[in-house]
């Protein structure tokens, strides 16, 4: 499977198969322009302008912002599970979706704007996990020390860090640096990648983590 960064919390997964799908597009207010981009569906996280821009996605996506259990063109399952936006059971900023994807035999997980406490019981309907987007700006979401802590109770083969502070943010979150040092002396390899990455089983070992930071496709 592909899977390319176009900023913030939006990625694109595509399957070997072609079957595409976008997360969480974002209004280019922001700070970022939103890549152009098409899919055959769109997850929406949580209804927030910087989630939520459908429309800047091609190709007459399906658009799926609830708990869900979907298959796209009988290739790509999809499952969601509800969480809170914040650590007050969602009475600051409401709910968070957080989406499943399983693509050319790998689980894919994107936590949206996560923001709620690290729980056995979301652990538990989470797992399993190959490849993680995670949040780690903090202020709206869960910030570097909680985000490391989701990845020490997931242990996937492969994070990918979202919803920070890069070059034009206009959001008061803080840099990926944060969260990438939380990580020294542990026994993870971080490795800085393009906008674009293909991610097979094969390449997956279980033996270690790898921390990827992507750049936002141009």
């Amino acid at each position: 499977m592909k899977i390319e960064y176009l900023g913030h919390s939006s990625f694109k997964l595509t399957e070997s198969t072609g079957t595409s799908v976008v997360t969480d597009p974002y209004d280019d207010s922001i700070g970022y322009r939103m890549p152009s981009v098409s899919a055959d569906a769109v997850t929406v996280s949580h209804h927030h302008y910087d989630h939520d821009a459908v429309a800047k996605v091609k190709g007459d996506p399906v658009v799926l912002d609830s708990e869900i259990g979907f298959t796209l063109k009988d290739s790509v399952d999809i499952s969601s599970i509800k969480s809170f936006h914040d650590d007050s059971r969602g009475k600051k900023r409401g709910e968070n979706i957080i989406f499943k994807f399983r693509m050319d035999g790998l689980d894919v997980c994107h936590l949206g704007d996560l923001g709620e406490d690290c729980s056995s019981d979301l652990i538990e309907m989470i797992l399993p996990v190959n490849v993680l987007l995670i949040p780690v700006g903090g202020n709206y979401t869960i910030d570097s020390k909680m985000a490391k802590e989701y990845v020490d109770r997931i242990m996937p083969d492969i994070v990918i860090p979202m919803h920070y502070r890069a070059k034009g943010c206009k959001l008061d979150i803080d840099k990926v640096d944060d969260f990438l040092d939380e990580f020294d002396g542990e026994n993870v390899c971080i490795v800085e990648e393009g906008s674009c990455i293909e991610v097979s089983r094969d390449d997956l070992d279980g033996g270690q983590t790898t921390i990827i930071v992507m750049e936002q496709v141009q």
